[in-house]
């Protein structure tokens, strides 16, 4: 995959690539940045407790390791050369076998903690029970670098996203969360729909679905 775009306030051209393993640190980096300070990231990993940015950077390194591992779709926003935007999709079936993953779970648990690790897998089992049906892909990475950011890049990757997600016929539908509300009409303007609300300690995680239609049955409806 690689698309150009070009954003309507004049910023540099846009490309989406697929990513690779050699990527992953340019990703890291974006990504860290992106969750470190979000509400959600810091309940379930203790931002009050010392060592926090270490337990982010673990979680989101196996996390990005486990996505390569599964051989999940990985793409990115390129400007000049340069890695701005990333996201990590997971197809239909991983949310429901995320806990059984047991080498990952290993791995977070002597990085993360065991607490924070049965924390996330609790997290995502609340985030299961609201879907409409289980055939939904899953967004859990993704992440636009704080100097790139209110460009227009955000919205180039999650079109993207959801491109890929048209072709892959397993899928009905992509499901995403976020405990900052800010970020809300902009997902609402992709045309994500509320599934409900996850009470994370003293604030409520927002779980999103947006209804894609394979582009294998659409084109034998047409």
């Amino acid at each position: 995959m690689a698309t150009g775009h070009q954003n309507n306030n004049n910023s540099p051209e846009a490309v989406v690539v697929r990513l690779d393993e050699a990527s992953i640190n340019e990703a890291k980096s974006i990504l860290f940045q992106a969750y470190r300070h979000e509400p959600t990231f810091q309940y379930l990993f203790d931002h009050r407790r010392p060592g926090y940015e270490q337990r982010v950077r673990a979680t989101i390194r196996e996390l990005i390791n486990l996505y390569f591992e599964l051989n999940q779709e990985a793409v990115g926003v390129m400007v000049n050369e340069t890695l701005v935007a990333v996201a990590f999709i997971g197809e239909p079936e991983l949310r429901l076998n995320l806990a059984d993953q047991f080498s990952w779970r290993i791995r977070m648990m002597l990085t993360a903690g065991f607490a924070c690790t049965r924390r996330y897998l609790d997290y995502h089992e609340k985030i299961r029970s609201l879907l409409p049906q289980p055939q939904a892909h899953q967004l859990p990475l993704m992440g636009v670098n704080p100097k790139y950011q209110n460009r227009g890049y955000g919205r180039v990757l999650l079109e993207a996203v959801i491109r890929l997600c048209a072709d892959n016929p397993r899928g009905s539908g992509l499901v995403l969360d976020t405990g900052n509300s800010r970020y809300l009409q902009f997902y609402e303007s992709e045309g994500f729909k509320s599934l409900g609300k996850i009470q994370l300690g003293s604030f409520e995680d927002y779980v999103l679905f947006r209804q894609i239609e394979p582009r294998s049955k659409v084109n034998n409806i047409a």
